[in-house]
């Protein structure tokens, strides 16, 4: 069974979805660790619910990015991760911190990358007019928001969309394909190829998730 650290600045809904697919059985990992940078995140008190070791650093008491990292590194490294989530973790990591964890560091975004990359991707979506978005995960590298994909998921973009509702609408895919990820990485399915992800063959698997209103 792999260990996970899940890093989280806010309530962490895409833990709970990591969460509950464990406890469905569908997950077979160790959450070694909930670390969030915020001491008011919500997501740690979801996570000391669930029987989950949660611990605090806020990066508003170190000099910069680099100190900060550097302790961050050294509380994840004593729980031996196999693989670190970020899920909501709003922070900008040092290229030296995503070289420690290279290969197994993966993130969410809510876009379909390389598209909408960085901050307020649905209100960007829609003043775009464009007619499908979505989520991706992903390895990350130093380049924000830029490392090789895992797998997408795809929604329509509605008329008389919102903000607000076509992020609703993205985030149940999130609760899935999040799961799906870290489940083909503890399985040992995912490889990295001259910078691309390969996935071991399976026919009930897909890359690519479509919300059933664009089939």
């Amino acid at each position: 069974m792999k260990n996970i650290v899940i890093l989280i600045s806010g309530r962490g809904s895409n833990m709970e979805a990591l969460i509950a697919a464990r406890d469905a059985g569908d997950l077979p990992i160790n959450i070694a660790a909930v670390i969030s940078n915020r001491p008011e995140a919500e997501g740690l008190e979801t996570a000391v619910r669930a029987g989950i070791t949660a611990h605090f650093i806020n990066h508003k008491g170190f000099a910069g990015r680099e100190s900060f990292d550097a302790a961050l590194a050294e509380c994840i490294d004593q729980f031996s991760p196999d693989l670190v989530v970020l899920a909501g973790f709003m922070r900008i990591l040092t290229e030296g911190f995503v070289r420690h964890y290279e290969g197994r560091l993966v993130n969410i975004h809510p876009s379909l990358l390389p598209s909408f990359s960085g901050l307020h991707t649905h209100q960007r979506a829609l003043e775009e007019g464009v007619r499908i978005h979505g989520c991706t995960v992903h390895f990350v590298t130093p380049t924000l928001d830029h490392g090789p994909v895992i797998i997408q998921a795809a929604v329509p973009v509605l008329d008389g969309d919102t903000e607000a509702t076509l992020a609703a609408r993205v985030l149940q895919q999130e609760h899935k394909v999040y799961p799906q990820a870290v489940r083909w990485f503890v399985d040992g399915r995912l490889t990295l190829e001259n910078g691309r992800v390969r996935l071991a063959a399976d026919q009930a698997d897909a890359a690519v998730m479509i919300s059933p209103e664009i089939r």
